[in-house]
């Protein structure tokens, strides 16, 4: 006979989630390198985006959480010395931002990417037919040191962040095999390449390599802990997994008793809950959420737990937007209550509230409290005024 399957009330489930995602819990009077430390390993990436209307993206999960935080922190944990650094870029989710840790877990999807196997289909040609292109350009800079794509000769980008040139195609294919890494950005945030050993701490690179299928494994057990709770269309999502590779994964963990298969009130798929996760009686505090927060970034997950239709307009015209061009949640306790379209305006030290939506049932203490955030924002990026 199967054992009985646990079932939890939605408001569980939702309370499970925030908790696992570092919401609920006394923001630090002054955050130090180990508070962000700690944020980073409990999401486990953050995701870079290259919009930069209020703040680049992955600079947000952090202040979600934590509050006014010094961004420089992230900089020399992402880009500073070797000795310093604790994280690294790769592609996960999407182009992200991990702990090293991660590094050997991922190396599966590098041997992968080496021979043409994934990445985009644009790219997989310098795997095989035009290699030798790549191994030029890998020489050069195991010669010179670190390169950006605008140092080579018709190398610079050729019209945005997705007009890349011939060049720029090559060093991503490079990245993607992990035969570079990124060893810094630009002021312009330019991704400035280097070879692997000379960027990543020895320590890391001399970890062993797991084999795909452990490595993946582990990739769920994390993409579980970060979740809380989740479907195993979540789990698989977070670092983008097969879904032949998740289910097999799933499998084991169940069969460990890291995962405990769950029925969540409302939902039509089977859910996962980590056996660590925490079930608190209640959470508190108020947030405003990046498109690319992990929270809030798988839109079908978003609707299941928040009953919260979300999409980003940043691609549709001006004129059929609903809610405006870079809209973030606005999380207050356990609720995604609103939505505000934010810009910062750096010339004149403002931050502009171009529109705000509240959702129907907000709290009437809602506009109170998103002053306050707003506020923390403003003086979070060094502008002073909030200007509605």
């Amino acid at each position: 006979m199967p054992p009985k399957i646990e079932k939890l009330s939605l408001k569980a489930a939702r309370r499970i989630a925030l908790a696992a995602q570092g919401f609920g819990a006394n923001r630090p009077p002054s955050v130090n390198a180990g508070h962000l430390r700690r944020t980073v390993d409990r999401v486990q990436l953050h995701q870079i985006d290259s919009v930069n209307v209020l703040a680049r993206a992955h600079y947000l999960p952090a202040f979600s959480r934590l509050g006014v935080y010094d961004r420089t922190l992230l900089d020399r944990a992402a880009w500073g010395s070797k000795s310093k650094r604790t994280l690294f870029e790769y592609w996960a989710h999407e182009a992200s931002l991990l702990p090293l840790e991660l590094q050997p877990l991922l190396r599966w999807r590098m041997a992968a990417a080496e021979r043409g196997d994934i990445g985009w289909q644009s790219l997989r040609v310098y795997a095989r037919e035009r290699r030798s292109e790549a191994d030029a350009l890998l020489e050069r800079i195991r010669a010179e040191g670190p390169l950006a794509a605008s140092d080579f000769e018709h190398g610079k980008n050729q019209g945005g962040w997705w007009g890349w040139g011939e060049t720029k195609r090559v060093l991503e294919w490079l990245f993607w095999a992990g035969q570079i890494t990124a060893a810094t950005r630009r002021t312009n945030f330019e991704r400035v390449y280097d070879l692997p050993e000379r960027v990543i701490p020895p320590a890391i690179m001399a970890l062993p390599t797991p084999t795909p299928a452990d490595a993946k494994r582990a990739l769920i057990e994390r993409s579980a802990r970060a979740h809380g709770i989740a479907t195993a269309t979540d789990l698989r999502d977070y670092f983008r997994l097969d879904p032949e590779s998740a289910r097999t994964a799933i499998a084991e963990l169940v069969e460990g008793g890291t995962l405990i298969p769950v029925a969540v009130e409302g939902w039509k798929q089977p859910a996962y809950l980590h056996r660590d996760a925490r079930i608190p009686r209640r959470i508190t505090g108020q947030a405003l959420l990046a498109p690319f927060d992990p929270l809030v970034w798988e839109r079908a997950r978003t609707e299941r737990l928040f009953d919260f239709r979300y999409r980003i307009e940043i691609y549709v015209p001006a004129d059929k937007r609903v809610h405006g061009y870079y809209v973030l949640p606005f999380l207050l306790d356990d609720r995604l209550v609103g939505r505000v379209d934010l810009k910062a305006d750096r010339q004149n030290k403002r931050l502009l509230v171009r529109h705000v939506t509240w959702e129907p049932g907000a709290p009437p203490e809602a506009p109170e409290r998103l002053a306050a955030e707003l506020r923390a924002m403003a003086d979070w990026l060094g502008l002073e005024s909030v200007v509605q």
